[in-house]
């Protein structure tokens, strides 16, 4: 039976459902899931007020929320579930971790995986500093895309506060590689520090010609 949580927002979004707006998204994301149509400031305006009037009180409760959500074929849940989880940032243990890495790798593609980081990873590292090595580290060496994304991605943040001695080593890790997603987020993530830090990012582009095109580009695009 679902958790009471679920069915109050499957019938809030179902409320506010454009069928013609969830086709064009549905394509958008290829055809890979299903939704209700909601824009994005229309869905958090939904979800903050929910969030607000149905607190979650334990993490136990939230990681189980968020399961469910994430089981749902739409789309906006796996959202929900995401900015739920940063919502309730005060439930955050070291422990967290383990339903950050279970969202990372359950119905992964770049949105859901891109919106985690920039609501909850790093944040999370913030927070609980001292698990940020050993669990990037191992993102960085996993087979799984998403997670080698994430360990280059989760700085994105941290401008003058960057560990570039991270940052290379784990671009270099994953220098050879031939998935996309992975050689975006080279280039974003250098791009992204060449605001900080423009001589960086240039050496590091010049010393390392084995980088993908792609990745090039996206580095030095606002050079």
């Amino acid at each position: 039976m679902a958790h009471p949580y679920i069915i109050q927002i499957k019938k809030e979004f179902a409320a506010s459902a454009n069928a013609t707006k969830a086709a064009g998204a549905k394509a958008y994301l290829l055809h890979q899931f299903e939704f209700y149509g909601l824009q994005t400031p229309e869905r958090r305006s939904i979800c903050k007020a929910f969030y607000k009037t149905y607190p979650v009180t334990s993490h136990a409760t939230l990681v189980t929320i968020i399961k469910e959500a994430f089981a749902a074929p739409e789309r906006e849940l796996h959202y929900f579930a995401i900015e739920l989880l940063a919502f309730h940032h005060k439930l955050w243990t070291p422990k967290t971790i383990t339903i950050i890495e279970w969202m990372l790798t359950h119905k992964s593609w770049w949105d859901s995986v891109d919106s985690t980081n920039s609501n909850v990873i790093g944040k999370y590292f913030i927070k609980f500093p001292e698990l940020l090595v050993s669990t990037t580290n191992k993102w960085n060496q996993s087979s799984n895309i998403w997670l080698q994304r994430m360990s280059i991605l989760f700085q994105l943040p941290y401008k003058e506060n960057t560990n570039t001695q991270l940052l290379e080593k784990y671009i270099v890790n994953r220098i050879n590689t031939n998935e996309f997603f992975v050689n975006k987020a080279i280039g974003w993530a250098l791009r992204a520090y060449a605001y900080t830090n423009k001589k960086w990012v240039i050496r590091f582009v010049k010393d390392h010609p084995q980088l993908s095109n792609l990745s090039k580009r996206e580095a030095l695009k606002h050079q």
